[in-house]
């Protein structure tokens, strides 16, 4: 489709969530678009039904802007590498410096979020949490150990993912969704078994993953990174198309700026909960599905809290612009388990303040240059 330039550069577009036709784009590109398309503005234009002209102006400027913070082909990048959800107990008069740490010096940590609870409880000195991916090859303990000398943190508690039940973002389809809603159907198990890449594969990858600048919105946006991974554009699309079988592709994805305000001072979310459950050992997986039902989640995982978090073994995270329509949904959410026979002994619920979102690094050759550049040791013939 031919496009006139002049659209994508107009200081009059539209930059706002609430605008109607930016709403009805992101109400796709947030999480619609699964897996690797060959062209995905036509596929965001397409499932929108809109112009693709209109849909690439209107994200140029939304990016511009700073509304969406970021454009990009994700991954399942627990299927790459090692992943987990790290909580750190640090110092009340450390706790700024450790998060300024992780996000500015630590490129395979990703969410940085500060956490309070409403009421002291099992966990509740654990304050930094973070995501964290340490590629194949190299030892998360030893990571972990590494960050915590250099943030003060007295303690830390790695949780994996043993299985993911929700994985979506759609800020803007859940808004003024109701307390309860669900599907009729469990929420889907995935794994988190890694898969070895050869080399050509990890180049593709690397160039595919990358964040798109504003002037990268546009057709046939993969033919730069075909070049940049040293190949043709059929075989870089044939390559993606083969991860995406493998499931390690994720989505097509705009992200919002969902924490801090627009330049309007807009926000799409002012509230994120990390919701905590502990089931009966051995329905974790069954607990899990019927979590994963519910719309408003945009995570949901078995992870294990330990003893530092009263045992729990089933963890999601929602958002919303209203704290008690957010815990309306978190009471709906108990109701269903209880109704489904799943008993809960134990729940909590930590609220998310400062906090920044950035993707985890998660190349092995990126991790093996890092460590000897800060001084971690471990190579890559360990494990963790």
């Amino acid at each position: 489709m031919k496009m006139a330039v002049n659209l994508f550069d107009s200081p009059s577009t539209p930059a706002e969530v609430s605008d109607a036709v930016n709403a009805r784009i992101l109400a796709v590109s947030e999480d619609r678009i699964a897996g690797f398309v060959d062209e995905p503005f036509a596929a965001i234009a397409a499932a929108s039904d809109l112009p693709e002209d209109v849909v690439i102006e209107r994200l140029r400027a939304m990016l511009s802007a700073g509304v969406i913070r970021r454009v990009r082909q994700t991954l399942m990048a627990t299927n790459l590498a090692p992943g987990a959800l790290v909580a750190w107990r640090v110092a009340a008069d450390n706790l700024d410096s450790a998060f300024n740490y992780m996000v500015k010096e630590d490129p395979f940590s990703g969410h940085v979020v500060i956490r309070s609870t409403d009421a002291e409880t099992p966990g509740s000195v654990y304050r930094l949490w973070t995501t964290l991916k340490v590629p194949q090859g190299f030892s998360m303990e030893r990571h972990c150990e590494f960050l915590a000398a250099k943030v003060g943190a007295t303690a830390f508690r790695i949780m994996p993912a043993k299985r993911l039940f929700a994985l979506g973002v759609g800020h803007v389809r859940r808004r003024g969704m109701e307390p309860g809603s669900r599907s009729e159907e469990p929420g889907r198990v995935l794994d988190t078994n890694i898969v070895e890449l050869s080399p050509l594969e990890w180049r593709v990858l690397t160039a595919l993953k990358r964040e798109f600048t504003v002037d990268e919105i546009a057709p046939n946006p993969w033919r730069g990174r075909a070049a940049e991974a040293g190949v043709s554009l059929d075989d870089f699309n044939r390559i993606a198309r083969s991860l995406s079988a493998r499931e390690v592709i994720g989505r097509f994805s705009t992200f919002l700026e969902h924490v801090k305000p627009s330049a309007t001072g807009e926000r799409v979310t002012r509230y994120n909960a990390l919701f905590h459950w502990q089931v009966p050992v051995g329905r974790e997986i069954e607990a899990g599905r019927e979590i994963g039902r519910h719309h408003v989640l945009t995570h949901a995982y078995w992870r294990e809290g330990g003893p530092e978090f009263a045992n729990v073994n089933v963890m999601a995270v929602a958002h919303g612009t209203d704290k008690s329509l957010v815990l309306e949904h978190k009471a709906a959410i108990d109701r269903h388990l209880e109704e489904a026979g799943i008993p809960i002994p134990y729940t909590n619920v930590f609220w998310g303040g400062r906090s920044e979102i950035k993707p985890s690094e998660i190349s092995p050759m990126e991790y093996e240059s890092w460590a000897t550049r800060v001084g971690v040791a471990q190579t890559r013939t360990e494990q963790g």
